[in-house]
């Protein structure tokens, strides 16, 4: 069964920086493509990055280009969303997400981690 834990969530002052880390089990991390989605209160979740198996491919939401970067270690078998220049507009319960072959902005992906909640306030 894949598992994925996020972790790295917390409060942050706007401005300030925060990365997420997503752990994945259950199957061999290279395989799969991985995502980060997040929830703001009362809205729906909504896409943020993806990468694809190897790493070398990138798709960002207009929101995060150029404040955030998502990564992946295979040999760790972890995706991270380093997040820069915060804004308040940022909070959300932020998700990590995995697929065997859909790396795309819809929440068509197979396996679902429970969420860490970033808060950017001051």
């Amino acid at each position: 069964q894949v598992q994925l834990v996020e972790s790295g969530g917390g409060l942050v002052q706007p401005g300030g920086s925060l990365t997420l880390a997503c752990a994945v089990s259950g199957r061999t991390f290279s395989t799969l493509t991985m995502a980060w989605f997040r929830q703001a209160p009362g809205k729906e979740r909504a896409f943020v990055a993806a990468i694809a198996k190897s790493g070398l491919i990138r798709n960002y939401a207009g929101a995060a280009k150029g404040r955030f970067t998502i990564s992946r270690d295979n040999a760790k078998n972890t995706v991270y969303l380093q997040m820069n220049s915060l804004k308040p507009e940022d909070t959300a319960v932020y998700y990590c997400a995995a697929s065997s072959n859909y790396w795309g902005p819809n929440d068509e992906y197979d396996y679902w981690g429970q969420g860490t909640q970033v808060t950017v306030s001051s």
